[in-house]
């Protein structure tokens, strides 16, 4: 690819670079003598022993007929066996050891993409929504996901190449005793084979397999919701089989015309490389058979050119083809290193550690937020102050804007326009990962990993861990009888996807336990965003009740579709359409007959209503 290509493709897809091979292989070795040295000695090994694997019984081959036809003694016949015996069974136990040894190539690409993983978790959170970056690192992903493609494919590749090229290097020394023309030819024919291949793997990434980094991510996606347990109700009571089915259909069909233009390529390259294999053969048998006729060549050396002829052509060929092979997997490593090098956003450590204050104040001012390639603001022009101590509730319709102020809050997104301060200070100044430490998030979304249950409580690791705090908190979040349940208590491995005694919550437990997360971490701000829309109403007021003592004096944002909840905040935070709309005391808000009081209208009767079911029941 020519350096304007190289431009045109980046400014088309600017999360995409190409690094070029010599670029990505000083990057591998850099890889490999970071992580594994002995793979250098391996592939040094190899080298040497390709050459006696290919040639060696060729020439045993030659000796033979020589001695025979030339009347040699047998004594002589014997001890040259014996001493190419000899080196055959040195250069094979060799060999074997460097395959054997081949497992470290795969812990190679282990290591590298547990890299990749790192980054993706490392990543600022509103990069994780952008399409071209999700595309991006599904094809990083598949650049490790195997052995034969991308890293791993990269590392073997070169590994088979140099082994190819000292099988050539030796074979053209063969070859060139003979006629140097025959050498050249070979050499032509197997260059004209390396050009199609090359330009039918390059044809390939561009034209088939690139375009499919949205079928990966989409396919991934339905495998997940046709498999996941979680949507097993759903599937059968509302008879998804057929529609999930036929959209499955659907999608594979993509996969499968893709997969008969991939199949239809390369039927048209196997034809020409074995009309170009062939020829070859017929060339080199012509000429060795005039040669041997009119006595140029011995029988000897007729076995030997003829065997050394279609080692070195194949091996000419492997090794003319592994260059395509190189640049084709080089291609995938770019996928890679593009991913690696995105910014991803601001370093988490990069700032100033952030303090143990004795207040928590914050405050937005003029503080807009626009999604990446979106026109409309989510949040605009939003002024507000958050007190030490205060109970804000957050409350509007879907869109209003609600989340994106607590991911403003939390700084999973940073502002587009104006600041945010804490105590006065910018929030920026301080590093994230430190400024995340002062707040205990509850989502309603809550996402259960496969530890034992006081790790998912205390989001540790076991040594970390204090299962006894752990043991608390739940029992403080309403999990006390659930706990009694469990054979294991706080020990108990959640989820079944690691441990077959695994146990998985409800969705009322998992919230406790989200609650019981908040609880542990005993941070100065707690963030609640709807954690009760799993319980029922009597429920939610007594856990509302009992969390709200728990916190004490700590700052607290709460978000909730039941309105009824405010009233023991301090402060309503009504949104709409990315506007602050109202805000004051829910008296006042009341008082004040605007939206909040339209709308707690609206919601007090139903909420009455199931209130007093559950009293009664």
């Amino acid at each position: 690819m020519t350096k304007k290509q190289k431009k045109t493709d980046e400014k088309r897809n600017p999360l995409h670079r190409e690094y070029g091979l010599l670029s990505n292989l000083k990057w591998l070795f850099a890889a490999i003598r970071k992580y594994d040295r002995t793979i250098l000695g391996i592939m040094c090994l190899g080298i040497v022993c390709a050459p006696f694997m290919s040639y060696l019984w060729t020439f045993i081959s030659k000796f033979i007929i020589d001695m025979i036809t030339g009347n040699g003694e047998p004594s002589d016949l014997l001890v040259m066996m014996l001493i190419f015996t000899c080196v055959q069974i040195a250069v094979t136990m060799l060999n074997s050891f460097q395959i054997f040894e081949g497992y470290r190539f795969i812990s190679l690409r282990f290591r590298i993409m547990l890299e990749k993983n790192v980054k993706v978790m490392g990543i600022d959170f509103p990069c994780l929504e952008d399409p071209d970056l999700m595309d991006c690192y599904e094809k990083a992903s598949r650049a490790c996901d195997n052995n034969d493609t991308g890293i791993e494919g990269l590392t073997r590749r070169s590994f088979q190449f140099l082994q190819s090229l000292a099988v050539t290097t030796v074979g053209i020394v063969i070859l060139g005793t003979l006629n140097v023309w025959i050498m050249l030819g070979i050499t032509v024919l197997a260059a004209l084979n390396f050009a199609v291949r090359n330009a039918a793997n390059k044809w390939g990434k561009a034209h088939i397999w690139d375009p499919l980094a949205k079928w990966w991510r989409r396919n991934w996606y339905m495998e997940h919701e046709v498999t996941d347990f979680t949507f097993a109700k759903e599937v059968r009571l509302f008879g998804l089989k057929d529609w999930l089915t036929e959209k499955y259909r659907i999608l594979q069909k993509e996969r499968y015309d893709a997969q008969v233009k991939n199949e239809k390529l390369w039927f048209i390259v196997a034809l020409t490389s074995s009309i170009i294999t062939h020829g070859v053969q017929f060339f080199v048998y012509v000429y060795l058979i005039y040669a041997v006729s009119h006595g140029d060549v011995t029988i000897g050396n007729f076995t030997l050119y003829v065997a050394s002829s279609t080692t070195m052509f194949n091996y000419l060929n492997n090794l003319l083809g592994g260059i395509a092979d190189l640049f084709e997997r080089s291609r995938q490593v770019d996928d890679f290193r593009s991913f690696m090098d995105y910014s991803g956003g601001s370093d988490p450590d990069s700032g100033k550690e952030l303090p143990v204050f004795d207040k928590w104040d914050f405050e937005f001012r003029n503080v807009s937020f626009r999604y990446p390639k979106a026109e409309k603001y989510a949040l605009e022009n939003l002024s507000l102050k958050l007190k030490a101590g205060e109970r804000l509730a957050v409350v509007g319709l879907n869109g209003a804007g609600k989340s994106t102020f607590i991911k403003l809050l939390l700084r999973l997104y940073e502002p587009t326009e104006g600041e945010i301060l804490l105590n006065g200070v910018n929030i920026k100044e301080y590093s994230k990962r430190s400024y995340f430490k002062a707040f205990a998030p509850v989502f309603q979304d809550v996402e259960l990993f496969a530890f034992p249950l006081s790790e998912n409580v205390s989001m540790q690791s076991p040594e970390n861990t204090d299962s006894e705090k752990a043991e608390k908190c739940l029992i403080d979040a309403g999990m006390g009888s659930k706990l009694k349940e469990l054979p294991k208590g706080v020990s108990t491995e959640i989820l079944k996807v690691i441990y077959d005694d695994g146990t998985d919550l409800s969705g009322g437990e998992k919230q406790k336990l989200a609650l019981a997360r908040a609880l542990y971490k005993d941070a100065p701000v707690v963030v609640l965003d709807e954690p009760t829309a799993a319980l029922d109403a009597l429920a939610e007021s007594r856990l509302y009740n009992d969390f709200d003592k728990l916190i004490g004096g700590k700052t607290a944002v709460y978000i909730s579709h039941r309105l009824s909840s405010t009233q023991f905040c301090n402060n309503v935070a009504m949104f709409r359409d990315g506007h602050l709309e109202e805000y004051g005391t829910h008296d006042e808000l009341m008082h004040h007959n605007g939206a909040y009081a339209e709308m707690f209208r609206v919601q007090a009767q139903y909420y009455v209503d199931e209130k007093e079911a559950a009293v009664n029941v």
